[in-house]
């Protein structure tokens, strides 16, 4: 994008402020992200999500929308100023936080976008230790009535999936879809086969819990419905669209609208899914393990958790990408209502709260989620076995994307798996995001170091030694030492002795001598700002000063 086409953007999308839009320069992000308070980003997320959420835009001129950009971003990364937003705003649902970032290819001006979410139901956001709310142009301390209204709010919503669809009958049902069902529901029921072999269709769906009183929910008509049925959901959708693509392409090499009744539909996508067998090396081993791609659990239950979580409201198909020989991505409707994946995967009692609660209670009777809640963990568990990377989870833009991937990604992490076996899930869920060089919380790195499992200062952590020294590999030893680098006064010293032995050297001469040595964890502007930070220590310590022709020269 050009300038131009940014500013163009930024007045189609965000015209107007408003209590949902905020317009910022803060050209000065080190200072302006979490600076004074009611003035700074922090505490306009805390005003925005303290109604309905809304989007700040950084780097443009207020009124006029002129493209400033974002001149100084000190220390702070695209995940970094999420990490700080996070930490400095309580309560904020982080995530469903966004920040998405726009460079002018002729100018080089970077603006910042964030998607700030809604807060949760009776949780203020507080910044400051402060709740804000916007009046006007200015953000005051929340005001009573406000503060009343969030925390009067209802945390259950409308069940979807229990209304009654009034012209619709048995008849509308698929007969092979309820003969599946009644199978799956003596699997969950065995000890009740014969009763429920002598059931007829209209006792057996309502004591499933699929239909009340013999009346045909939306719930019924979105598991057993009729592919002919469909029109008795308008204008809602229930359906699943799989695509199959190449990795990086944007076109489909193939796809299909899967209908009406799901219960079926799950098998035909199933069946669509290229689960071709897979060869795994393991280390110190001359035989590889064969196995297919993909775990049969680990499709049928992101697709399971679709079907059930997705907001219907939203008239939206759930999406199932394939990506060949490599990864599927599950996508449906709706935040996720958990706080956490990890909170999901970590305790030891299931969720509580659900968005179709009649919809899920049916499909657990009909064997499709797991009774016990642990469907996720499983998805973990049976990843880690594999040697393969965890399932990640995005919650970006009210939506929930699942990402499975079939191979191993990184042969190190797999020999860290191998050679730690002790290592718990949720500790290998927390190295899975230091290796992908993911965001985590202060307490997380905490317990990370405390257990001598990551080095480095935040956000640059990276797996320790410890870690690293038992899988026996050279090349991962090597990266841990290119990742560990060297101290401050030891490239300070290169920069004295080049100069000395040159008599000068221009910024481009330093960044040569240097930035290859620094540490593999720093991005193309964190390697810049370390040799500020070295240049600015010479200079005040009289060592070296920046000459009248531009060249870095002894003091």
């Amino acid at each position: 994008m050009t300038r131009q086409d940014i500013s163009e953007y930024i007045r189609i999308q965000y015209p107007s402020e408003n209590e949902g839009c905020e317009w910022k320069e803060y050209k000065n992000l080190q200072n302006s992200l979490c600076g004074h308070e009611g003035d700074d980003v922090v505490s306009y997320v805390s005003a925005i999500s303290n109604m309905n959420g809304g989007t700040i835009v950084i780097g443009v001129k207020d009124k006029t929308l002129e493209i400033i950009g974002i001149q100084n971003f000190g220390n702070y990364s695209i995940e970094s100023a999420k990490a700080k937003i996070a930490e400095k705003c309580r309560n904020l649902p982080i995530e469903n936080l966004n920040i998405n970032e726009l460079k002018a290819e002729d100018t080089g001006e970077i603006v910042w976008i964030l998607t700030i979410p809604k807060h949760k139901a009776k949780l203020p956001v507080y910044a400051h230790n402060k709740a804000w709310q916007r009046i006007g142009d200015s953000l005051i301390e929340m005001k009573g009535e406000r503060q009343a209204a969030i925390l009067s709010e209802l945390e259950i919503t409308d069940d979807w999936s229990v209304q009654i669809v009034d012209n619709a009958s048995i008849n509308d049902l698929d007969p092979d879809a309820i003969e599946k069902a009644r199978k799956e529901y003596i699997i969950r029921n065995p000890y009740r086969k014969a009763e429920i072999l002598a059931w007829d269709n209209i006792k057996f769906l309502n004591k499933a819990k699929v239909t009340i009183n013999g009346k045909i929910t939306r719930a019924a008509l979105v598991l057993l419905g009729k592919e002919e049925s469909e029109y008795l959901l308008n204008p809602y959708v229930a359906c699943i669209r799989w695509s199959l693509r190449s990795i990086g392409a944007m076109q489909n090499k193939d796809y299909e609208i899967l209908s009406i009744p799901l219960l079926l539909s799950i098998d035909r996508l199933y069946n669509k899914v290229r689960n071709v067998k897979y060869r795994l090396v393991q280390p110190d081993s001359l035989f590889p393990d064969e196995m297919l791609r993909y775990d049969m659990f680990n499709i049928r239950e992101p697709l399971n958790n679709a079907i059930a979580h997705q907001d219907y409201t939203k008239c939206a198909r759930i999406e199932v990408v394939e990506f060949e020989d490599s990864h599927i991505i599950f996508q449906n409707h709706g935040v996720f209502l958990p706080q956490s994946v990890e909170n999901v995967v970590t305790k030891d009692c299931p969720e509580s709260v659900y968005r179709n609660r009649f919809l899920v209670e049916a499909m657990r009777n009909l064997n499709m989620i797991e009774t016990e809640g642990g469907g996720i963990k499983k998805m973990f568990i049976k990843q880690r076995v594999r040697l393969f990377p965890m399932p990640e989870y995005d919650f970006a833009d009210g939506k929930v994307r699942v990402t499975i991937t079939g191979k191993v990604i990184d042969e190190n992490f797999a020999r860290i798996l191998t050679e730690n076996p002790n290592i718990s899930l949720e500790e290998i869920m927390l190295l899975d995001k230091v290796q992908k060089q993911k965001l985590i919380s202060d307490e997380q790195a905490a317990y990370l170091r405390k257990k001598k499992f990551i080095e480095g200062r935040k956000p640059l952590f990276y797996l320790a030694h410890k870690v690293v020294s038992k899988t026996k590999d050279i090349g991962l030893k090597s990266q841990y030492i290119k990742n560990r680098s060297f101290d401050d006064e030891y490239f300070m010293k290169m920069i004295v002795e080049y100069i000395k032995k040159f008599g000068q050297a221009s910024r481009k001469d330093i960044d040569d001598l240097i930035k290859n040595k620094l540490s593999d964890v720093l991005n193309e502007r964190q390697k810049n700002n370390k040799i500020d930070y070295q240049l600015k220590k010479l200079k005040k310590a009289g060592i070296v000063r920046f000459s009248e022709d531009k060249f870095w020269i002894l003091a």
